[in-house]
């Protein structure tokens, strides 16, 4: 005896028409194999063998030439490649380190052991403790994992390789909204622009309310999207059920 499953919902059978023409058409990551150093291609040729939307419109915006970027894509759409395709790229060109600047030390800690464990050939520190200090061996490291107060802290205390920084990320810009870190950020960035004049800026979030006018203030082009790599459904949950809309 034998089954078959037919779908018959016209609107399920379009989306994954769309999601399989979407694979099929996505830029291939041998397609930037000239653009990047052949070390960062052997090691991205493990894992990735396409390139989202959002990396590919950010190649597209100048990511592997320098241009500063504003991300403003889903969760799990792939931002985070974005930023090391910018910052790995820097230093096996021999430009300068990547600070990595994330919101929490918990997703500090947990970015420092990722990227130990893709680039293992690459010095990494995690830098989220001693407010009072320049933390001078970092001098030592091609990328630096660290959160927005640590970083102020270490400006402030003049620490002597900050000049050797070619790549800045900051993940979750959008905390610039909140009341408790985003004065922070904000006066980290502006420092950070005048300090830095060639550094290449990397902002990434999922939820920004003005894209166009924070990318002007940054000195960012602007990379917008939308795909994410599950489909999110939105639905209203009363009386013990789910209305999907």
């Amino acid at each position: 005896m034998s089954s078959s499953f037919v779908i018959t919902d016209f609107g399920i059978i379009l989306e994954i028409f769309i999601i399989i023409g979407l694979f099929f058409f996505m830029m291939k990551l041998d397609s930037i194999r000239e653009d990047i150093p052949a070390e960062l291609y052997k090691i991205l040729g493990r894992e990735v063998k396409e390139l989202r939307p959002a990396q590919e419109k950010a190649v597209k915006s100048g990511l592997l030439e320098g241009r500063n970027l504003l991300v403003c894509t889903p969760t799990a759409s792939g931002k985070t490649l974005i930023a090391e395709l910018a910052g790995i790229k820097n230093i096996f060109d021999g430009k300068g380190k990547m600070v990595y600047i994330v919101p929490l030390k918990a997703l500090a800690s947990e970015k420092y052991k990722d990227f130990k464990k893709r680039y293992p050939g690459m010095r990494v520190a995690l830098s989220i403790g001693d407010l009072d200090s320049s933390d001078p061996y970092l001098a030592d490291y091609d990328i630096i994992i660290t959160v927005a107060e640590k970083l102020d802290s270490l400006i402030r205390h003049s620490c002597p390789w900050l000049s050797s920084v070619a790549t800045v990320v900051v993940d979750e810009i959008h905390l610039l909204n909140d009341v408790s870190r985003g004065p922070t950020v904000e006066i980290l960035i502006t420092i950070l622009k005048k300090l830095l004049k060639n550094m290449q800026l990397i902002a990434l979030s999922a939820t920004i309310g003005n894209p166009e006018e924070l990318a002007e203030w940054l000195g960012a082009d602007l990379v917008v999207d939308d795909w994410r790599p599950v489909r999110l459904h939105k639905g209203i949950y009363l009386d013990d059920e789910i209305e999907f809309y």
